[in-house]
């Protein structure tokens, strides 16, 4: 008997030192390529300059390479390998013991395990990228077609392919959905989330119900809390305040910018749609300002000559702001932007009533609003 128990410490003691503390990572990668050996890879975290910044460098031996850390919470990071430019391999950093498997000729093509997240992220993964090799295919198959039809002006037949595209493009976005639904404790949640802030497909109700759904450990990351906040900019609630410099360099806030009707216009120097777009609000503004009717632009630039160059060029004579930090703009995050041109439309009080309206749907419903 004292042999079996002495046996089961043993074997217990062998498995608490196998396995990483609570706090602890282990990445095991291989890769099946007797000329990476002695390469450097370089374990990647989101930010800075370029966009990346390193966290660790570890070399490949004998087709493996080990990191080892520790880690406060989960968060997305990535593989570089020397020799291998302008790829990336992604992966979850979290407690455990993460596995990889290193495609060389396609990073984005490796296979993440050993892990609840990364199983996750490598199912999500490989589920949107048959769907993008979907939309890739009848774009290459019908481009053609919409570029002949539309030189002949054949109605028909532009909106059949225009109504097929827009088919297998909803059909990605509910398989993005489902997947939310059927894991609700997974992080990759939290990052794939915002794209569906914007859907045409779902109303606020039905995203925050989905968000209700998610696991709370998912809630309680940092991008499951900005997800939180993003329903503060929902329909129907009063517009969160904020404020950042004008092209002067004055601060202005939302508060500042408050009329009759305020139209909270998210847009960029370098966006083609909100350039094309401008013409038409520039005409509204012109006709509906004297009324009560105020535009506050934000601008997603990061080059604060080539805004200003495009407000003077677009003859746009409202109030604008930017922080001059592109798709890292705080205001664009708590407001949760994820594509422009953006617009929120608010009444006297302040109260969100419509988003994302153009042409003469935004007009109408100005009008309405200032009561013509």
């Amino acid at each position: 008997m004292k042999k079996i128990l002495l046996f089961l410490a043993l074997s217990a003691a062998f498995v608490s030192c196998d396995k990483p503390a609570e706090n602890e990572y282990e990445i095991t990668g291989t890769i099946a390529d007797a000329s990476m050996d002695g390469k450097n890879v370089i374990l990647e975290k989101q930010g800075g300059y370029t966009g990346f910044t390193p966290v660790d460098t570890v070399k490949v031996e004998n087709g493996r390479f080990i990191f080892k850390d520790t880690v406060s919470a989960p968060s997305l990071h990535f593989l570089s390998f020397e020799g291998i430019p302008d790829q990336k391999a992604s992966l979850i950093l979290e407690n455990g013991k993460i596995t990889i498997a290193i495609n060389k000729d396609t990073l984005d093509n490796s296979i993440q395990g050993g892990t609840y997240n990364n199983e996750k992220l490598y199912e999500y993964s490989k589920t949107m990228k048959a769907k993008n090799q979907e939309i890739s295919k009848f774009k290459a198959d019908n481009t053609p077609l919409m570029m002949e039809a539309t030189q002949k002006n054949d109605t028909v037949a532009m909106k059949r392919l225009n109504d097929e595209y827009k088919a297998i493009a909803d059909d990605m976005e509910k398989s993005t959905v489902d997947f939310i639904k059927n894991n609700p404790k997974a992080y990759i949640n939290a990052l794939i989330f915002p794209r569906l802030m914007n859907s045409r497909n779902l109303d606020d109700a039905q995203i925050k119900e989905l968000y209700d759904g998610l696991d709370d450990e998912v809630k309680n990351t940092k991008e499951g809390k900005e997800i939180g906040d993003m329903f503060a900019a929902s329909v129907g609630n009063i517009a969160p305040e904020f404020s950042a410099p004008n092209p002067e360099g004055k601060t202005v806030s939302l508060k500042d910018a408050m009329g009759k009707v305020t139209i909270i216009d998210f847009w960029a120097s370098w966006c083609g749609p909100c350039r094309k777009e401008n013409p038409s609000v520039v005409a509204m503004y012109n006709e509906l300002h004297e009324k009560g009717l105020n535009i506050i632009g934000v601008s997603l630039d990061k080059d604060a000559d080539a805004w200003k160059k495009a407000i003077a060029d677009d003859n746009l004579t409202w109030s604008h702001i930017s922080n001059l930090k592109f798709w890292e703009d705080p205001i664009a995050k708590q407001y949760g932007v994820q594509s422009i041109p953006a617009t929120f439309i608010l009444d006297a009080s302040g109260k969100i009533v419509a988003k994302d309206l153009r042409g003469e749907e935004l007009k109408a419903k100005v009008k309405e609003l200032l009561g013509e």
